[in-house]
């Protein structure tokens, strides 16, 4: 209460007020409207509009510090809450490994398994980078219970901009996310590793260098952001080198007051000459196996004439070098099939003097195949072209600063197609890559049903193409394949994208199997359960036997890395419930783990009667309008979080197609009705209630790991729901028919998951984390009835408009920041 804010004083005092009448009036079926106007009424002295609006502008700058506090907090009590010993940490595993007489097994295991988390620069996260630090030491005084310090970095807070005045570069959003790889992932992988090693490294047994790795997306991912030119992905690629020398120089600093002794202490200080020439001179050739040349010599001297004294520190310090090379994270660089299409016509047309219009797309591969084209960039008018084939010219040079594993993957949005796929094999050629230069997975990214439905065709034609064949024996016979969960969910709907998703990767692992392909499924997964979020262990816990377990790879962004990675213990915690998922569903048998054909044809009976449900509400006139003009929607883009645009294609008519799916997402929870995550679920379970087959949805939730995640997952979309907020909707005249059928459908869904589960409240089985979402709820509604009442007025044209607009956009800000433990 007593904090800097300019003319805040009384905020602390009158927040309580909105919040009640926020929390009886929405009960009471009042509008946000008529709450907001009570509030002033009966609360402040306030006479203008003006100085209404200033007062909650200044609400909304109190609830935004408010959340970060207790993002602190919650951060803080995080080692309190878990333990070294819980299930699914590799303490646990090693002792279950024991117990039950599998410890070789898990060696076995452990030999080529890996898991690898990929930061994307989608904006989820509203948090500017000088708040995400002072967060950061806020939770590290919290820790040390200092007053003093949290009273001045909380008036720090209060002096700190929320809002990015511009929109951030990718470089921006690069260099924001590498901070915690300098500052988080760089120990937190290293004593992970470490662990590992003391738990299982028995036998003369290694722990390989990548059975942790992490990717990188920001710069490198061109899909829809036409501000990642092949320029920025080199700065960034130079970024992540010198940020991770940047970590072995300060590193070694404290390395070389232990190993003080004779001849150790002259080779690690030549060694921390030649980084220091490396980061800030103009030497830039030093690699991973020069640094550790350095360090061999420098373990012969120290054994040999020293006893080995501080030996560990010097094998934790290798240990890092092995794991994150010169590249640090690996830049991936992704862009739309379409585009590649684009290009590929344009080569043909340019220097084969083709007619396109005659040619099938598999014809323009083979016509840059056999003519031996060199296309050169510069020869190109259109920029994506210039910029496409730039960036594939890139990948050598890549190469050839960070290491191969600085940038080894080509990754290619809506794949349908086989072309798709053999487009970016030829855009290699025609760049002049000979074919053992071309050190690159191609990885197909399915998305929509479409795609999905047709990715094992594509994937047998694919395995079947004796070029490709050949590319793939050079890439030791592993081929990645991602599948993407957001675009999916918007397309299908929740429980229809996570099944057709399951039964895709059963059907792929069938097909690479039979051409004795190493399938690597990568999974684009969002934060909250809509975007394929939710229970990240438990949902890799229920994959059965019928899907590839090679690797575990998949995307974080925004939120989810500050909630879930956004400081050591968290990270090392959740690193580990990763791996050990992975691990323990190979190891250890669990009938639950594995779909029996009678629960499969049940799951599929549910999830065609859930996507006809959506794709009914999908069709309804109604559906895109009521985003548009009711919620948030178009607020997303005034927002400066992120660098890319947040809708597809040109001009001002809004089409189902051309929605992001994180404006999407995000604006059903800003609405407080989240309906991506649930819609169509409870109508599914209420059509086989009707046959009398309810008991059989009950059995299928008590022996099916993958339906009890999907229906867990499903009631903390429904737990973050809250309809009384849109009560007044009730009678609107445009719009009041089409949320009664979202609220129908919320009360039947929540009806039926009862039901089935038994529970009698929403996230029964997580206390910890439903209070969470309650003490964030109840942090959020004044905000929450600030932006629908700034809604209101926008509809109504009363005149404020930017100040309206601008009240709206400020208040996506805390709501979403507020809802980080929906990942």
């Amino acid at each position: 209460m007593s904090l800097p804010y300019d003319k805040m004083t009384n905020i602390g005092m009158l927040l309580p007020f909105l919040y009640e009448e926020s929390r009886d009036g929405y009960e009471e079926g009042k509008s946000p409207e008529e709450i907001v106007e009570e509030f002033f009424k009966k609360h402040t002295e306030l006479e203008t509009e003006d100085q209404k609006l200033e007062l909650l502008f200044k609400i909304i700058q109190y609830i935004e510090r408010q959340v970060v506090l207790f993002d602190s907090i919650e951060d803080a009590a995080f080692s309190q809450l878990h333990s070294e010993s819980d299930a699914g940490t590799v303490m646990q595993l090693h002792e279950r490994a024991i117990q039950e007489h599998q410890f070789s097994k898990v060696q076995a295991k452990l030999e080529d398994f890996g898991i690898k988390v990929v930061f994307t620069a989608h904006p989820t996260q509203f948090y500017p980078n000088s708040v995400q630090r002072i967060l950061h030491d806020l939770r590290a005084a919290i820790l040390k219970d200092d007053i003093s310090e949290i009273d001045l970095l909380l008036q720090q807070l209060g002096k700190t901009p929320f809002v990015n005045k511009e929109r951030p570069t990718p470089l921006d959003e690069a260099l924001s996310i590498i901070y915690y790889l300098r500052n988080v992932y760089y120990d937190a992988f290293g004593e992970l590793y470490k662990k590992l090693k003391e738990s299982f490294s028995a036998n003369n047994f290694e722990i390989h260098q990548d059975v942790i790795q992490l990717g990188f997306w920001p710069g490198g991912d061109r899909d829809g952001n036409p501000f990642v030119t092949a320029d920025v992905t080199l700065k960034v690629a130079e970024e992540l080198r010198v940020s991770i020398l940047k970590n072995y120089y300060n590193h070694l600093k404290s390395l070389r007051r232990r190993l003080s002794f004779r001849g150790v202490s002259e080779v690690l200080e030549k060694l921390s000459n030649e980084l220091y020439e490396n980061i800030f001179g103009k030497e830039k050739s030093i690699t991973a196996s020069h640094i550790l040349s350095y360090l061999h010599d420098a373990q012969q001297i120290l054994e040999s004439q020293h006893n080995g004294l501080f030996k560990n520190l010097l094998e934790d310090y290798r240990d890092r070098i092995k794991i994150f090379g010169t590249h640090f994270a690996t830049l991936d660089i992704r862009q739309d099939s379409r585009i590649h299409q684009k290009v590929i016509d344009e080569i043909v047309e340019k220097y084969a003097n083709r007619d396109i219009s005659s040619l099938k797309n598999s014809e323009k591969v083979e016509v840059l195949m056999n003519e031996n084209i060199i296309a050169n960039p510069d020869d190109f008018e259109d920029e994506i072209t210039r910029e496409t084939l730039k960036s594939v010219v890139n990948v050598k040079k890549i190469q050839q600063s960070n290491g191969e594993r600085g940038m080894h993957r080509y990754i290619i949005s809506n794949s349908d197609t086989v072309e798709d796929v053999m487009n970016v094999f030829a855009l290699f050629k025609v760049c002049g890559y000979q074919d053992e230069e071309i050190n690159v997975d191609i990885v197909p990214l399915f998305e929509t049903m479409e795609g999905l439905a047709d990715a094992e065709e594509v994937m047998r034609n694919l395995y079947n193409d004796p070029i490709y064949q050949k590319h793939l024996a050079k890439r030791n016979q592993w081929q990645t394949i991602m599948l993407g969960f957001s675009d999916g969910t918007k397309d299908g709907g929740y429980l229809k994208a996570n099944w057709e998703i399951y039964s895709t990767k059963e059907k792929l692992t069938k097909v690479s199997e039979e051409n004795e392909v190493k399938v690597i499924f990568f999974d684009g997964r969002g934060g909250p359960p809509a975007r394929g979020g939710g229970k990240t262990h438990q949902f890799y816990a229920s994959q059965g036997k019928t899907i590839a377990n090679n690797k575990i790879e998949l995307t974080i962004q925004g939120q989810t890395i500050t909630s879930v990675f956004g400081n050591k213990d968290q990270a090392k915690y959740n690193f580990e419930q990763l791996l050990t998922a992975g691990i323990e569903n190979e190891v250890f048998k669990n009938h639950k783990k594995d779909i029996t054909d009678d629960e499969r044809k049940l799951i599929e009976e549910l999830a065609k009667n859930s996507y006809a449900k959506y794709s009914a509400l999908k069709q309804h006139p109604l559906f895109v309008p009521y985003l548009q003009e009711i919620s948030t929607l178009q607020y997303y883009g005034k927002t400066n979080i992120g660098s890319r645009p947040s809708k597809r294609g040109a001009g001002n008519e809004l089409k189902f197609e051309d929605l992001r799916a994180i404006p999407f997402v995000g604006s059903w929870s800003q609405l407080k009705q989240n309906v991506p995550g649930f819609f169509g679920f409870g109508t599914s379970i209420a059509k086989l209630k009707s046959e009398g087959r309810i008991e059989e949805v009950k059995d299928l939730f008590r022996n099916s790991d993958f339906f009890k995640t999907l229906v867990l997952n499903s009631m903390m979309a429904m737990n973050k729901s809250y309809f009384p907020l849109t009560y007044y909707m009730k009678n609107h005249p445009k719009f009041g028919e089409f949320w009664q059928i979202l609220f129908n459908e919320y009360n039947l869904s929540k009806e039926m998951m009862f039901e089935i589960t038994g529970f009698k409240t929403l996230m029964e089985e997580e206390p910890v984390g439903r209070k969470s979402v309650k003490i964030r709820e109840k942090i959020v509604l004044p905000l929450l009835s600030i932006q629908q009442y700034a809604l209101i007025k926008l509809q109504k044209d009363e005149g404020k408009r930017e100040a309206l607009e601008k009240l709206v956009t400020r208040s996506l800000f805390g709501n979403i920041n507020a809802s980080r433990n929906s990942a």
